[in-house]
């Protein structure tokens, strides 16, 4: 059977630096003569009349210039450009950021796509491997039953000790979060990245495409995923995003490291792993509430969040099996409602950053962690090179749950 086509798929915003190194490592692929590139360079309309946003106009302008020579001089993939930044073209109203580039990128390459064509999910900052494609075409290929794939990531440093700090306290966070819902089996352990997915052209049809809101689209397209069949986590190559600060949306990597560099890390709490035994406990109490109420805590919050007295009940009488029932309860109990619960456990029982990251760590690998790591460290206190020891150990770590 052929390898499936491929379609990347880039949203471009103010990326006149960092996009060409992308471009380049795209173009340089082994093992993959001919794909397809689909860019989408974009920013709302109204930045034309704003002084203080001008700048970002022209240096989209300057971009698409780059990428209509660039389209005149390649060879093997196929450049698409699309404008959604020159006068008139850019976003209007409450359509406008990455989710809605996505959606257009997207969209697009569904025209042209087949069901068992993948398209690759990538952003204009994010370097990869010359073997990046070829692997992950390799790992759908392995493994047919994935609608989608999330990437192992892994973001470099800088060399600027603020910067760098903040975008390994930021990979804590998220590691710590991936590794307790990989611990406890939850369908809905990922890592959302829109620069490391990659998923099937039918699969992303079949879910009704990318939900174009302004922050978290990989998240909620991911969890789509999932709530059709588990994603894949896991494949021997990695994606490097730029640890830079931006503004342009309203949570995720670029606004977390500028209320990092402020000590700002509110929103991005290390959860300790205690917070996820309730979780776990309901996951391991399934067969039981399949034929009977039972009381934990998780079951007790998702029962205040739908507001129904019966809601279980109402599940069993809708199902004939226990298969189809725990089906239904993950579609209930989805990603979005574990962190909501999160959330509130962790506002109700809180635990310092420092304590919960030390906890999770002798949780975790009691006999493997670092000789300078004593209890009651405060993180603020560690050099970067301690940090990114401890951000390599959960990357580690994180890959051996990944592919399990």
């Amino acid at each position: 059977m052929p390898a499936p086509h491929l379609f990347v798929a880039i949203p471009a915003m103010d990326e006149l630096e960092l996009l060409p190194l992308t471009l380049q490592d795209l173009l340089i692929q082994e093992d993959v003569p001919h794909f397809d590139i689909f860019i989408c360079v974009n920013q709302p309309d109204d930045y034309w009349q704003q002084p203080e946003k001008r700048a970002v106009c022209e240096r989209n302008m300057q971009t698409l210039d780059l990428l209509r020579h660039e389209k005149q001089n390649k060879e093997g993939a196929v450049l698409h450009i699309i404008d959604h930044a020159s006068p008139g073209h850019g976003w209007q109203g409450r359509k406008r950021g990455v989710g809605w580039a996505r959606k257009i990128l997207f969209d697009n390459i569904l025209q042209q796509a087949k069901p068992n064509n993948l398209i690759v999910s990538l952003d204009a900052d994010t370097r990869v491997p010359p073997d990046y494609l070829q692997i992950v075409t390799a790992a759908m290929a392995s493994h047919p039953e994935w609608p989608a794939l999330s990437v192992p990531y892994y973001h470099p440093l800088t060399g600027e000790d603020t910067q760098d700090r903040a975008i390994l306290r930021y990979e804590l966070y998220m590691r710590n979060y991936a590794l307790n819902l990989f611990r406890i089996g939850s369908p809905y352990g990922f890592t959302a990245l829109g620069s490391a997915i990659v998923m099937r052209a039918g699969a992303l049809h079949k879910i009704g495409g990318i939900t174009p809101v302004q922050s978290g689209e990989d998240f909620y397209l991911l969890q789509k995923f999932c709530k059709m069949a588990p994603i894949g986590n896991y494949c021997d190559t990695t994606v490097f995003p730029s640890a830079r600060l931006s503004d342009r949306v309203n949570f995720g990597t670029g606004p977390a490291l500028i209320k990092g560099k402020r000590g700002d890390w509110k929103s991005y709490p290390i959860y300790h792993h205690s917070l996820f035994e309730s979780i776990a406990e309901t996951y391991r109490s399934l067969p039981k509430l399949y034929r009977e109420d039972v009381d934990t805590d998780f079951l007790g919050f998702l029962q205040e969040q739908f507001k129904e007295k019966h809601l279980w009940n109402t599940i069993r009488q809708n199902v004939t099996d226990f298969r189809h029932f725990e089906l239904a309860f993950h579609q209930k109990a989805d990603g979005l409602r574990i962190l909501q619960y999160l959330r509130q456990k962790h506002h109700d029982n809180y635990i310092e950053d420092d304590e919960a990251l030390y906890g999770n760590l002798r949780y975790w690998l009691p006999d493997n962690l670092p000789t300078w790591y004593p209890e009651n460290t405060c993180m603020d206190t560690f050099s970067v090179p301690q940090m990114n020891e401890i951000r390599d150990v959960l990357f580690n770590l994180e890959n051996e749950y990944r592919r399990k």
